[in-house]
């Protein structure tokens, strides 16, 4: 399971929790009027243990009938004022809390969508989806009630103890005595629950990850009959859960039982000494009342407090896990004027075996013709690059899809590690198709997977008709590069929309009708709705090859000038593999191609095939070519032996 980034360990609550002001700040006149109008209102209850001192000392002592019922009457309209104020501080906060909440979780959503994959291959999804539900649930109520009733309840003490200290000075001390252990409390508390509400809450990722997990592999635990052992991992990841929650609510309720007691015990002994002084004549019964009055009134204001500090607490803990995906750097724009080849010596430097075969170094323009080959048949591929040819290599035109000195290492790799990409030397001529063959785990996916920068080049670089791809907008290299995976994923949406996500929003049914064709993908004329129908989470109600082909109309639809297709007919039968081969020769005969291939059918689209082995090219030549003179590629091949009789 992914583990998210450990908080740190001098984290202030205080801080963490200011990182929100730029979502407050639209909102912070209404917030400030919501918690003056609270804190009015609680001050107005303040001055109803005032009305009863003058009823008991006043009308009540003389048995006036008429003052106790203007008292009832004041006492009525007071609780009346008090109750409109706390509803119409709900009504304030309402309407901007959730527009916070909705801006805060647009934010979240923009910017994961702008994160490197290599974030997305880090982070389990449970843990980002829980940052953008629950932890941002947890920020909108701490805005609500703790943030503004932390402030009331600090003036409403501070109010009130005066009023007291006003009433009968020893009786007030008498009543603060607990103050300095209940602060201490409040602060031990403070730094334990933050561990646990931190724990907790990335349980809760956790927890989220498995059930998402289930949900989307749930033909995998039926067909193994895994659903006990998914069912114990819930259970464990459950009952982890549970104990931190039980665990929080010790720790809640040892500061309530300290926060409670201390101050009760602190008012039933206000009682007693208050008691013997009306009894002496040195106090006046309303004066007592007023005071315990107020004293009662001060109960939910400092009990409450263990309860803020907690929610204020997990608040912080959702906001440090909400920042933490939003200070993850976001990929970049491309470096305008970017990197030119000949800027880093490329042009002009020989070519080694290592690099690329020396037969492939003679470089032809594309108006030559792409059925021309590289010559591999006459020269062995380890053979070194002759001065000439490095010649013309040096001044070939660089139209196409090229590949110049490219390494990769994935970011969490061991540093000491192989690289996965070493020094990768390729051409794809403009208007040519290359098909890119190694065996398992050669790098031949991480190798497409750099042409639209879904990861970034460790070193080296790579360019689009002579123009280096990081100097462009990612938009704009995005739509002259469309691609097709090996694993389609389709969205909840319509077969139509999800097709035509691939055209970036010009295309029309005409384009639509044209890609499915190319990807023989007619089927869905047949589904109950057409291109309407909606193809469910992750297209699971339809068949792998079925996924496939809607994956390939999607990256054909737009008419891209670049397609990168990683093993695209995999799943097909082979009929409609060679319908789609048949159609998939139109468009690749105006686009410049790079096909992640397996099989020789999918090979014999290509114009040329260039061999992936050890992180490096070692062979380009057409497909006979290679079968004749590398014996490695004859090897990937030599389970079709139809194929080599073509």
């Amino acid at each position: 399971m992914p583990t998210t980034p450990a908080p740190t360990k001098d984290r202030s609550a205080v801080r963490t929790l200011l990182r929100l002001w730029p979502y407050v700040r639209p909102v912070r006149v209404r917030l400030f009027t919501a918690a003056v109008i609270a804190v009015v209102a609680s001050c107005t209850g303040l001055v109803i243990p005032l009305v009863l001192k003058w009823m008991v000392d006043g009308p009540v002592a003389d048995r006036d009938s008429a003052g106790v019922w203007l008292g009832a009457l004041s006492l009525l309209l007071l609780g009346a004022a008090e109750a409109l104020l706390f509803g119409l501080r709900r009504w304030l906060v309402a309407r901007p809390l959730s527009r916070v909440e909705a801006d805060m979780r647009a934010d979240l959503y923009r910017h994961l969508q702008r994160l490197p994959v290599a974030f997305h291959d880090r982070w389990a999804s449970g843990q980002l989806l829980s940052r953008g539900t629950t932890d941002l649930m947890l920020l909108r109520m701490f805005l609500a009630f703790p943030l503004t009733f932390l402030l009331v309840n600090a003036v409403t003490i501070l109010v009130g103890v005066t009023i007291m200290l006003l009433q009968d000075w020893t009786l007030g001390l008498v009543v603060l005595g607990p103050a300095i252990p209940v602060v201490v409390t409040c602060v031990f508390f403070e730094n334990r629950y933050a561990r646990v509400a931190r724990r907790a809450q990335d349980q809760v990722g956790d927890l989220t990850t498995v059930v998402e997990e289930s949900v989307l592999g749930i033909r995998i635990i039926k067909g193994f009959g895994r659903h006990r052992s998914q069912a114990r991992a819930f259970r464990d990841l459950s009952a982890g859960l549970r104990g931190t929650e039980l665990h929080k609510a010790r720790l809640l309720a040892t500061i309530w039982a300290i926060i409670v007691t201390l101050p009760e015990l602190a008012i039933g002994a206000a009682l007693v000494l208050g008691t013997v002084q009306v009894a002496i004549g040195e106090l006046s019964a309303g004066t007592l009342v007023a005071f315990l009055s107020t004293a009662l009134a001060l109960r939910w204001p400092v009990d409450s407090i263990g309860f803020l500090l907690a929610m204020s607490q997990e608040a912080a803990t959702a906001t440090e896990r909400y920042f933490e995906v939003m200070d993850a750097e976001p990929e970049d724009e491309g470096v305008p004027g970017g990197r030119a080849p000949r800027d880093r010596g490329f042009s002009g430097r020989r070519v080694s075996a290592g690099d690329e075969p020396a037969a492939s170094t003679r470089r032809v323009s594309a108006g030559e013709g792409r059925a021309e080959s590289d010559g591999l048949a006459s020269a062995p591929t380890s053979a070194p690059a002759s001065a000439s040819a490095s010649a013309s290599s040096a001044s070939a035109p660089e139209g196409g899809l090229r590949f110049h000195g490219v390494s990769f290492r994935y970011p969490d790799a061991d540093p000491g590690s192989p690289p996965v990409l070493d020094r990768v030397d390729l051409h794809v001529r403009a208007g040519e198709s290359m098909a890119l063959v190694g065996a398992t785990g050669s790098g031949k996916t991480t190798l497409t997977a750099l042409v639209p920068r879904l990861h970034e080049v460790t070193s080296g670089w790579i360019t689009l008709d002579g123009e280096d791809i990081t100097a462009m907008p990612r938009e704009e290299l995005r739509a002259k590069v469309a691609v097709a995976f090996e694993e389609p994923t389709l969205f909840s949406a319509s077969v139509g929309e999800n097709v035509l996500m691939g055209a970036g929003g010009d295309a029309d049914d005409g384009d639509l009708e044209r890609a499915l064709a190319v990807a023989q993908a007619e089927f869905v004329h047949a589904l109950p709705q057409g291109t309407r129908t909606q193809v469910g989470e992750q297209g699971l109600s339809l068949s792998g090859g079925q996924r496939q082909r809607l994956a390939l109309a999607r990256a054909v639809v737009g008419r891209p000038r670049f397609l990168v297709l990683d093993d695209p007919l995999s799943a097909l039968d082979v009929h409609t593999e060679a319908a789609v081969e048949a159609a998939l020769r139109r468009v690749l005969a105006d686009t410049t191609a790079l096909i992640v291939a397996h099989r020789p059918s999918t090979v014999l689209l290509a114009d040329r095939v260039a061999l992936l082995s050890g992180g490096r090219i070692t062979a380009v030549g057409t497909h006979h070519e290679l079968l004749r003179t590398n014996a490695e590629y004859a090897h990937l091949m030599s389970g079709d032996q139809e194929a080599d009789r073509r």
